[in-house]
C-alpha cells in the first residue's frame, strides 16, 4: 500500500478532518469518512477522529486503498464463449464470484475478464463490476454478459431493466413435477436468504422486490425433476428462493432446504441460455451445456418419465 501526504495550505481556515481530506485528496466526503473509519488517515503522523480540527500547515496523510477496479487475473479459468468489439459472453465456473465485493478482492469473473480485456475496468457505473451487466451467484455456473464500451453497457442494461433479456437456466429440484408454472412473488432479504412474500403489506414494509420465475419440467429422475427455468426479473437468489417456496428446493442447496446428492458439492443451477439484442441491432443467443459436475450427478439418478 502507498501512503500519500498533503499539507494544508497556509491560507485555508481550520476545518473538520473529513472535509479537509475530501478537499486535499479530491474525493467525496463519504469516501474521506470511509478512509478515516478504516484507520487510513493520519494528522502529523497520528490517527484522529473525523471531527478533529485540521489547521494550516498540518500534514495529512492517507494509506491509499486498492483501486476499485478489479485487478486483472488472466490465469483464472473462465471460458470465453463470444467476443466482439462491443460485448463479451463468458461461461463462469461454479465457485467463482461474479465480481469483487470490496477493493482488492481477487478470484472473481470480473478479475478474469479484466485480465483478458483491460478496457472492461473502465466500463459501467460501478468500477468493481468490470463491465458486467448482470451477475450470477458464486455457486451458479453459466453464461455472463459484459460490455466493452459504455454505450454498449447502456443498451444492454436497458434490456435488463425492460425484462426483455432471455435468461434460461437448468435446475434440478427435489420432487417430481408434471406441469410447468410461474411464481410471481416479491422477494425480501431475510438474513443470508431471500424470502418469497405473499403478504402485500409485509412486502412493502420490508422493501421486497418484484420477481417472476417461469419453469417447465424436462425430465423426472429418481424423485427429482430437471427444470428449464426462465427469469424475466433478476433478484438475488430468485430461482432458489422461489422454487423452495413451492416445496421444490434445488438439489444441493442447503441454504434453502435442498437435499444433498452424492457427488454434488453445490446447488444444481446452471445459466444455460442468454438471448438479447446486440448493441449493433442484431439478435444474439448463446447456449451453455451442463458442466461435467452437474451432468455426472444427473447421470447417477434413475431415469423416469419425460
Amino acid at each position: 500500500m502507498s501512503r500519500e501526504e498533503r499539507v494544508v495550505p497556509a491560507d485555508v481556515a481550520a476545518d473538520r478532518l473529513d472535509r479537509a481530506v475530501a478537499r486535499l485528496f479530491g474525493v467525496s466526503r463519504g469516501r474521506a469518512m470511509d478512509w478515516i473509519a478504516d484507520g487510513r488517515v493520519r494528522i502529523d503522523g497520528k490517527r484522529a477522529p473525523k471531527g478533529a480540527r485540521v489547521g494550516p500547515g498540518a500534514r495529512v496523510s492517507v494509506e491509499m486503498p486498492p483501486p476499485d477496479q478489479p485487478e486483472g487475473q488472466p490465469e483464472l479459468p473462465i471460458r470465453i464463449v463470444h467476443a466482439d468489439a462491443q460485448v463479451i459472453v463468458a461461461d463462469k465456473p461454479a465457485g467463482m464470484p461474479s465480481h469483487p465485493l470490496k477493493p482488492g478482492e481477487r478470484g472473481t469473473a470480473a478479475n478474469a475478464l479484466v485480465g483478458r480485456f483491460r478496457e472492461l475496468a473502465n466500463v459501467g457505473p460501478q468500477a468493481r463490476e468490470g463491465g458486467l451487466v448482470h451477475r450470477l451467484d458464486t455457486d451458479t455456473s453459466g453464461l455472463l454478459l459484459a460490455a466493452r464500451t459504455d454505450a454498449a453497457y447502456a443498451k444492454l442494461r436497458e434490456q435488463f431493466t425492460a425484462r426483455s433479456v432471455d435468461k434460461g437456466y437448468l435446475a434440478l429440484v427435489q420432487g417430481e413435477l408434471h406441469a410447468g408454472g410461474e411464481i410471481a412473488l416479491p422477494l425480501a432479504h431475510e438474513g443470508a436468504k431471500m424470502r418469497a412474500v405473499s403478504d402485500p403489506d409485509y412486502a412493502e414494509e420490508h422493501g421486497a422486490r418484484a420477481a417472476l420465475t417461469l419453469f417447465t419440467p424436462l425430465e423426472r429422475r429418481g424423485g427429482f425433476t430437471l427444470l428449464e427455468v426462465q427469469i424475466p426479473t433478476g433478484v438475488m437468489h430468485q430461482i432458489r428462493a422461489h422454487l423452495a417456496f413451492i416445496g421444490h428446493p434445488l438439489a444441493g442447496d442447503a441454504l434453502y432446504g435442498g437435499p444433498a446428492l452424492p457427488g454434488l458439492s453445490r446447488h444444481f443451477l446452471h445459466a444455460a441460455r442468454l438471448g438479447f439484442v446486440h448493441p449493433d441491432g442484431s439478435r444474439a443467443r448463446f447456449d451453455s451445456a451442463l458442466p461435467p459436475d452437474l451432468a455426472a450427478v444427473l447421470a447417477t439418478l434413475s431415469t423416469g418419465s419425460r
